[in-house]
């Protein structure tokens, strides 16, 4: 049995009502967010618009998110150099000034730069936006704070496909990009005004410019190689055939990672002036957390990719209506994350939810692995809304927790931490479901192969039912014997097809459950008014 004691964070400096200064800095996160999804419907657009491969679009998508991942890292750094509100406002502009280049780019290798740019400018929206979130609220409202910034964190991927196939059915491609300029004007002249650094980052920024300037750069270097690899083996991994890849470039990248990553570690637990202080994950609040969102937000983005394109290929929606049937998920994890800022705000304690949360994401996707090919699409967002209000039960109380008991002078550290699982866990969903789903067909196809040959009866049935109605409609026996072929082999791609989504479905059930004991790891959770809050565990 041991005691903990966390004192309360200072209160905030901003004369401005907190809920007016939580708009401010929610909006240009919600735009950063949803460029993570709103490019992935568009890059055959993309690709036709620049003259480009389809498949080489696809560094659209890659270079921004390791742009992204790598700059998460150095979040904290930046904000305790630069000052939080400074490098706020550096990351909407650049952000800003990026979208409109991407927007007028006239070549493929034009748009990865800006890409690469946006993401480097947006990987500090995240972190900045939630740490003004959690200085500008007491502590009893916390989660409250948290809710507003869980409506930009899972909304924007969800509306990001919708939204962009909306506009390059109806426009064209580049106006996912130019849509950000006025959003981001608007959000930087808001922040300028209202956004302002606590007395605490004021000091903190004082003391590190009076110091020596040290900056990680061997951190750094170590950091962009494993960032860069990892995006890379995410994105081509399945195109390349993963590690039987026959000219090595997966294996070398397998190769790249391990050594960045533990030389990383390594350097960043030595160094005095570390890029990323790793050592704030020996709260256990806040090592149990990072592992749970990493595996939920890779639960939503794979399953925000793999219904749109189940509904696509197996059921003939385009991307404008498969994005209808993600939306209205929003609602429910909207719902909940009001309830539950609410709730913890009367004092409930942030592990019951996060349970609660993990259960209904398990049921979601068991519920969508129930399903067959003979439904409406009711049954398609009736799961979803289940799924989504799960994300909404975990994402308010689960910042709470991993960030009640973090020294307020580690939390720069620790978001950028979480920022970073939450966004790459996110690339990992969508990569392995993708894989998976290729994967699974091959397998189910291989099976259903099993029993289609010419001594089955049903087999011999089906062809010369088929070859009799082709042949009425006017074709020739041959053609018709041909087509009557080609009828089976589409419905056994139709069946396998179906049956690898359900089982990704089934897989993401299971990591739900899974996840619930790590609950059972957290310290209780209240966001207290009292100077302290302690906790037995």
């Amino acid at each position: 049995m041991s005691t903990m004691t966390a004192h309360l964070d200072s209160a905030p400096r901003s004369a401005f009502n907190p809920w007016i200064v939580a708009v401010a800095v929610v909006v240009p996160t919600f735009m950063e967010l949803l460029d993570t999804t709103i490019a992935n419907v568009a890059l055959r657009y993309i690709a036709g618009g620049l003259s480009a491969a389809e498949t080489d679009s696809e560094w659209v998508i890659t270079s921004y998110l390791a742009a992204n991942a790598l700059i998460l890292t150095m979040s904290g750094w930046l904000s305790i150099r630069l000052g939080r509100r400074n490098y706020f406002l550096i990351s909407i502009a650049v952000f800003t000034i990026a979208s409109a280049l991407c927007g007028m780019a006239t070549s493929l290798p034009e748009i990865i730069l800006f890409r690469a740019l946006q993401g480097l400018a947006g990987g500090g929206l995240q972190p900045c936006s939630q740490g003004v979130l959690l200085d500008s609220f007491p502590r009893e409202k916390q989660g409250a704070a948290m809710s507003v910034f869980g409506m930009a964190a899972l909304t924007g991927p969800v509306v990001g496909p919708t939204l962009g196939g909306w506009l390059v059915v109806n426009y064209d491609w580049r106006w996912i990009f130019y849509i950000n300029i006025p959003i981001g004007v608007l959000a930087f002249v808001s922040s300028y005004f209202l956004v302002q650094d606590p007395d605490y980052l004021v000091e903190q920024r004082k003391k590190a410019n009076a110091q020596t300037f040290r900056f990680d750069v061997i951190g750094l270097g170590l950091l962009a190689i494993a960032v860069s690899c990892w995006e890379i083996l995410l994105s081509k991994g399945q195109e390349w055939d993963w590690l039987w890849d026959p000219f090595g470039r997966i294996q070398t990248l397998v190769i790249l990672i391990v050594i960045g990553v533990f030389a990383f570690v390594i350097r960043e637990i030595r160094t005095k002036d570390p890029l990323i202080d790793l050592r704030v994950v020996r709260e256990r609040n806040l090592a149990a957390s990072c592992v749970i969102l990493f595996c939920a937000f890779g639960v939503l983005y794979g399953a925000s990719i793999a219904l749109p394109q189940m509904l696509q290929q197996l059921f003939n929606y385009d991307a404008l209506h498969a994005g209808y049937i993600l939306s209205p998920g929003g609602i429910s994890s909207i719902s909940m994350l009001v309830i539950m800022g609410y709730l913890m705000g009367r004092g409930m304690d942030a592990r019951w939810p996060i349970m609660l949360g993990l259960l209904l994401i398990a049921a979601s996707n068991y519920w969508m692995a129930m399903l067959n090919l003979d439904v409406s699409p009711w049954d398609f967002i009736a799961p979803r809304l289940v799924l989504t209000a799960g994300l909404g039960l975990i994402f308010s109380p689960i910042n709470v927790a991993a960030l009640l008991y973090t020294p307020q002078a580690s939390r720069p550290s620790a978001i950028a931490l979480i920022s970073l699982l939450r966004n790459e866990g996110g690339s990992v969903g969508t990569s392995l479901f993708q894989t998976l789903v290729q994967r699974r067909e091959q397998f189910h196809s291989s099976r259903l192969n099993d029993n289609l040959d010419s001594l089955n009866p049903k087999v011999v049935d089906f062809l010369a039912v088929g070859q009799d109605i082709y042949h009425y409609n006017g074709s020739g026996a041959s053609v018709a014997h041909d087509m009557a072929l080609q009828s089976l082999s589409d419905l056994r791609f139709q069946q396998a097809a179906s049956l690898a989504y359900f089982d990704v479905f089934w897989l993401a059930a299971l990591l739900g459950v899974a996840l619930v004991p790590l609950i059972l790891l957290m310290k209780k959770s209240v966001a207290q008014k009292q100077n302290a809050v302690t906790s037995e565990s």
